[in-house]
């Protein structure tokens, strides 16, 4: 069985977006831009043998804000960007009630089916409770990057960014082997 880093989208590969008083997804491809450290420490993730998979919520897809040609060239670009090995999306609102909008794991249990993945010896990578809790409820360890909207999160462990949560990830994944 394979391991992989689940990795949220926004907060956590790009900065989310501002405008009308809150912190949103890009919801236009001039708005979407990927942090510059996402693909060394990708990178680095990659080299240590893990899958990295993104699964993110984008609701704005079901509310009409975002139209699904410019998500898929979002993420056109942060794969030429950023070497992941699968996108994962939910395009639904809470109301929906749906088993793949995090916190619900089923983009995790999905991508666990397909890639024959361990989920024990997995990391779910986010900037908000919805993903550690996606993450918990698979049995993946947990790492919390800082966001503006983390909520009532209770992470395994807490990095300042993607690059820090991958020396973390590299020094847990050392201590086990």
């Amino acid at each position: 069985m394979k391991r992989a880093v689940f990795l949220d989208r926004d907060g956590v590969l790009n900065p989310l977006a501002w405008s009308g008083g809150r912190y949103h997804a890009p919801l236009t491809v001039d708005e979407f831009t990927v942090y510059p450290w996402a693909a060394s420490a990708v990178g680095q993730l990659r080299a240590a043998g893990f899958l990295c998979l993104v699964v993110t919520n984008q609701p704005e897809i079901a509310t009409g804000e975002l139209l699904p040609a410019t998500l898929d060239a979002m993420h056109r670009r942060l794969t030429a960007e950023v070497t992941v090995d699968a996108v994962y999306v939910c395009p639904h609102v809470d109301a929906d009630g749906c088993g793949c909008r995090k916190p619900a794991p089923g983009l995790l249990r999905a991508a666990a089916a397909e890639w024959n993945l361990d989920l024990a010896s997995s990391f779910m990578v986010g900037d908000r409770w919805r993903d550690v809790d996606a993450g918990r409820a698979v049995g993946c360890v947990t790492v919390l990057v800082d966001g503006p909207t983390p909520g009532a999160a209770r992470p395994h462990h807490r990095a300042r960014d993607l690059g820090e949560a991958a020396c973390t990830i590299l020094t847990l994944a050392r201590r086990a082997s």
